[in-house]
């Protein structure tokens, strides 16, 4: 169901970059065009190597979206989480995708040489082949500490032989590369990134993983048994993989806070049309206070989250490597708020909130939908926790919070 967006008449732009706004509007369109109309059979299908939502991948590539990060714009990180905010409203796990293939793995191709980057960034740019960004593993995810890591790297002469496994990796079951941080020897307390061809034998991608909600933003384990990667693929400095996978996922935190928003956003809409045209009692749902506050607070808190995101960016943006106090803040209050504003959309709803849909008429307004995609955003990318962690270490001292 499309309903009016309350943004256009309530969010002013004013300190945004003219190109930012204009990125904005191209980006509306194409999710408009290209995912909008498959957006709810990609959010109710079951995962499978089959069911990659690769028309809308591949649609919103062709619109130039897949390019902001490459394109020469003065703002591109804010220009990809803009991005990010807009295929949320109508996708929160196409947003997921577009993290993963346009946030963080172009974050690590920044490390990458020169001829090898020239290679794949224009196949990255088309939507022709997607890539992975590999950290987590089965008994690791938000620790990244190297010690952890279960997979590792043994060097030789001409490179390195990776082997371990890598788990709930976005794109996994079709990507053609993946940037992956394993353990620098197997007792090592370093780290390399590493971009690897997942055609290399000894490459096996697992069974997709069926999971609650997200479920565009298919994941499935990445198995490696001696699986040889030549040197040139490191992605920066030998054992000084960690710093290249910290600067991508802090930008993926606030890749994941836009989205936050956007989700937010579109339930703010259909709560607000649902309080406008639903009458109680002989008048407007929208006529009791109760309503009234509930949606003027939410209102606000969307108002400040897209702030919050937008300054973490701008600040990357400008080359201040150390937002990371921001991008943790814009991660947890975004992703939050989601969860939230879906719960009370749901409310507001009642019943028909409730439902998939209803039997008799096919009616349906997808926040079921929203409701199982919302929960995973406040977990990926560092769960919310570490978030608060980050913050409370900025603002306390980590000389007492460690």
């Amino acid at each position: 169901m499309t309903v009016p967006r309350t943004q256009d008449r309530m969010t002013h732009d004013i300190f945004l970059p003219e190109e930012t706004i204009a990125l904005r509007q191209r980006a509306r369109a194409a999710v408009a065009t290209h995912l909008a109309p498959v957006a709810r059979e990609i959010g109710a299908r079951e995962e499978s190597a089959d069911s990659f939502p690769w028309q809308a991948f591949r649609g919103l590539a062709s619109e130039g979206l897949f390019a902001v990060p490459f394109e020469g714009v003065e703002h591109p990180m804010l220009g990809v989480c803009t991005v990010a905010e807009e295929i949320a409203y109508e996708s929160s796990s196409m947003a997921g995708v577009y993290d993963g293939q346009c946030i963080l793995v172009p974050a690590t191709l920044a490390f990458a040489q020169p001829a090898l980057r020239d290679r794949l960034v224009p196949d990255l740019v088309s939507g022709e082949q997607a890539f992975a960004f590999a950290t987590t593993e089965p008994e690791t995810s938000s620790d990244l500490t190297a010690s952890r890591l279960q997979t590792w790297a043994e060097e030789t002469p001409d490179g390195f032989v990776v082997n371990g496994r890598k788990r709930w990796i976005t794109n996994s079951v079709v990507a053609g590369w993946v940037s992956i941080l394993v353990r620098a020897g197997r007792d090592g307390d370093r780290a390399h990134m590493l971009l690897i061809d997942l055609s290399s034998p000894g490459v096996r991608i697992g069974t997709p993983d069926l999971k609650m909600g997200h479920r565009g933003q298919i994941t499935a384990d990445i198995i490696l048994e001696d699986v040889h990667v030549p040197r040139e693929n490191l992605l920066g400095e030998q054992g000084r993989g960690m710093a290249v996978a910290l600067t991508a996922l802090v930008r993926g935190r606030i890749g994941i806070g836009a989205a936050g928003v956007g989700v937010a956003q579109a339930a703010l809409d259909l709560a607000v049309h649902r309080l406008q045209t639903r009458e109680v009692f002989g008048r407007p749902l929208g006529a009791m206070q109760h309503w009234q506050f509930v949606m003027a607070h939410r209102a606000t808190e969307i108002e400040c989250a897209r702030s919050l995101y937008q300054k973490a960016a701008m600040l990357l943006d400008r080359g201040d490597q150390t937002a990371e106090p921001e991008a943790a803040m814009a991660k947890a209050y975004g992703t939050r708020l989601a969860n939230d504003l879906v719960r009370e959309a749901i409310q507001v709803h009642g019943a028909l909130g409730f439902s998939r849909q209803v039997g008799e008429t096919g009616e349906s307004v997808r926040l079921e939908e929203m409701y199982r995609d919302a929960k995973i955003l406040e977990i990926f990318e560092g769960a919310n926790e570490l978030q608060q962690w980050i913050v409370a270490r900025r603002l306390i001292g980590r000389d007492i919070t460690g």
